[in-house]
């Protein structure tokens, strides 16, 4: 009579049938060796076996809830067009919600190789304002399927490459007229020196001013990854230079006349001038080692033991009031009508800038002292 075979559970839970017992008669010769070896491969009392057995199921569980997951990820499909034709450029399929306008502008630069990221412009609208670089896709003001339209800004250069050509141009061209180069004053007073030493003074001082702007452009400013387009460079370099020639042009004349005030007029501006240059040395300093994000400062700028610095006890950009106090120290000892006019163009422009970057810290740093004005101590 044939007995049912026992039934035991295994570490799942399941029960499973036993192989019957051997009876004290039978012999293991009689057994073909399949059969053991499947008696061997499913006897799971081992426990290091069913360790490894419950490990291997549960690895291939989390595996399937992952993929599980990819497969209900949702990608943006972003259409590119022309903001001036509003004519279709490229389709952008599957982009993660986590890009950005720049991971955007690479994938267009792939597409067309002649615009590089710095050259695009992207907008929600056609009239509307450039989305800024780092801004996300998902924080955009779209859906899943979204319109971004295209403007091409023309060719850009560096912020560094642009302060340097607006420095170089300036530093060449009034050496041109201090050394009276034919066709500017007339053939009699072609490389004639002026019998003024206020002239050569203004002179050293110009050369100066710019070649130290050169230098701290390449070893001090931290500079961000913006540029400038070619056209408004090009505007610029006409305005400093338009202004450099102007001067020069009356302060290296043959009929040029001293300051009124003569010798003492000059030795005073001319201390003004060399106090504005180290101010704005120093300030530079501070400003360099401040830790920046992206060219952008992280921390509230504070005034060191150097009595240069201390302007920063009552403005914000004591850098721009240096400089305007370097042109109108320059404009009085050298007494010239157009320096002075220079100097005040330049001022106005240097509020505009001093009070964008007032408000800046203003709104960055809550803690920042309410007693520092933009560019004139408890003025302005």
């Amino acid at each position: 009579m044939c007995m049912p075979a026992p039934c035991q559970s295994n570490a799942r839970g399941l029960l499973y049938l036993l192989p019957p017992r051997k009876p004290p008669h039978w012999s293991a010769r009689a057994l073909p060796l399949t059969d053991l070896e499947s008696m061997a491969s499913f006897e799971l009392r081992d426990l290091f076996t069913v360790a490894q057995f419950i490990k291997a199921r549960c690895q291939h569980g989390l595996k399937a809830e992952t993929a599980k997951a990819d497969k209900n990820y949702i990608f943006y499909e972003v259409e590119i067009r022309d903001a001036r034709t509003k004519g279709k450029l490229c389709f952008l399929d599957k982009v993660e919600p986590s890009a950005t306008v720049a991971d955007m502008k690479s994938l267009i630069h792939k597409s067309y190789p002649r615009w590089y990221p710095s050259r695009q412009a992207l907008m929600l609208h056609p009239e509307g304002k450039a989305l800024r670089d780092d801004e996300i896709l998902v924080d955009l003001p779209v859906g899943t399927t979204a319109t971004i339209f295209f403007q091409d800004r023309g060719p850009q250069l560096g912020w560094a490459m642009v302060f340097l050509v607006e420095c170089i141009g300036p530093l060449l061209i009034y050496l041109l007229f201090y050394y009276r180069l034919p066709y500017i004053y007339g053939w009699e007073y072609k490389f004639t020196p002026s019998p003024h030493k206020v002239v050569r003074l203004a002179c050293v001082c110009h050369c100066f001013h710019y070649t130290k702007k050169l230098l701290e452009t390449i070893f001090l400013h931290h500079f961000s990854q913006g540029t400038m387009s070619l056209q408004n460079i090009t505007k610029n370099c006409l305005y400093y230079c338009g202004l450099t020639a102007w001067q020069a042009y009356y302060i290296n004349h043959p009929l040029y006349t001293p300051p009124s005030y003569g010798l003492l007029q000059v030795i005073c501006a001319f201390a003004g001038f060399l106090v504005c240059e180290i101010g704005s040395f120093s300030t530079h300093l501070v400003l360099n080692r401040l830790k920046c994000s992206k060219s952008r400062p992280t921390e509230i700028p504070y005034p060191t033991r150097n009595p240069f610095t201390w302007l920063f006890f009552f403005v914000s950009c004591p850098n721009y009031t240096y400089e305007v106090g370097a042109c109108v120290s320059f404009a009085v000892m050298t007494q010239c009508l157009p320096a002075a006019l220079a100097s005040f163009l330049g001022f106005v422009q240097m509020v505009l800038w001093a009070r964008v970057k007032h408000r800046a810290y203003i709104h960055e740093f809550p803690n920042y002292p309410e007693l520092r004005t933009a560019i004139i101590p408890l003025v302005l």
